[in-house]
């Protein structure tokens, strides 16, 4: 019997977490396996579901359909099935720059296609980013284009007006997709429902991907003075995620989250557009 998948894309802070975590909640009574990749080496989100549930396995630094790792993807994929064969399906939350055309292709090529189906793809997306990025980040034009489902998420958060461009902009670039409004990502979804093959094509992504800078600091930031800092970059930074001594820290183009107590020590995972990091660096030294 082949376990099932159900892939989750979207963006950089569109609430691909937190649709995590909602199905965490709802399936507590599942085995369902969780395979959380970051772009950035420091594992935020891994470390968050992990603390909910205990079927989870981190892939950071990078995408897991760029060449630098699909390798550990797909021994990842081999190693589930052997440790957990029992399992009842499997949540995979790509990277935000993820694109996952290749991913079909993927399991037939490796011959992983029997140990595992694709089951939904499910793509996130906030009108706020995707209406100011998707011309410019083609990978935000291909989540959509493999979704079974897109959730046009964060409609507390924006206008009727731009909720529903963006509602006309995915029913162009992919018609048979079904699209649900939601509010954090609350949304009723078979998650392994069978998922009719399209035969989508794509090529691994380069390890290098000029649209993105990503870094790591460790620098003890205050946070007012970061989120000055942030609000005077914001058409260079897509999203800073992690800790600084008293707080965890959470920015994407849908704003800044601070969250008191959730850390002792600061650390904070950055992606920012390609060519500003250095500009952004050593802004931060004047921190």
């Amino acid at each position: 019997m082949t376990i099932p998948i159900c892939l989750v894309t979207g963006f950089l802070g569109t609430g691909k977490t937190t649709f995590l975590r909602n199905i965490v909640a709802r399936n507590g009574d599942r085995k369902i396996v969780y395979l959380v990749n970051e772009f950035s080496v420091h594992d935020v989100d891994g470390a968050c579901i992990s603390s909910e549930n205990s079927f989870v396995v981190s892939i950071p630094g990078g995408s897991i359909f760029c060449k630098c790792l699909v390798t550990e993807f797909i021994g990842q994929l081999k190693k589930i099935a052997k440790r957990w064969p029992d399992a009842q399906g499997m949540v995979i939350e790509a990277s935000g720059m993820a694109n996952p055309g290749v991913m079909e292709q993927m399991l037939t090529e490796t011959a992983l296609d029997r140990l595992y189906r694709l089951a939904t793809v499910i793509s996130v997306i906030d009108p706020d980013s995707f209406l100011k990025l998707h011309k410019t980040l083609p990978n935000i034009i291909a989540q959509i284009e493999a979704a079974d489902v897109v959730l046009i998420n964060k409609t507390d958060c924006n206008g009727p007006e731009k909720i529903e461009k963006t509602d006309a902009l995915v029913r162009e670039i992919n018609p048979g997709a079904k699209r649900m409004k939601t509010v954090r990502c609350e949304a009723a979804i078979d998650l392994f429902a069978e998922h009719t093959p399209r035969g989508l094509q794509g090529e691994y992504a380069r390890c290098s991907d000029p649209n993105y800078a990503v870094f790591v600091t460790e620098q003890p930031f205050k946070g007012d003075a970061l989120e000055e800092f942030i609000l005077q970059h914001a058409e260079d930074i897509y999203r800073i995620k992690g800790t600084l001594k008293d707080e965890f820290f959470d920015y994407s183009t849908a704003g800044i989250i601070r969250t008191p107590g959730a850390g002792e020590t600061s650390k904070l995972a950055w992606i920012v557009k390609g060519g500003a990091k250095g500009e952004i660096t050593a802004g931060l030294t004047m921190l």
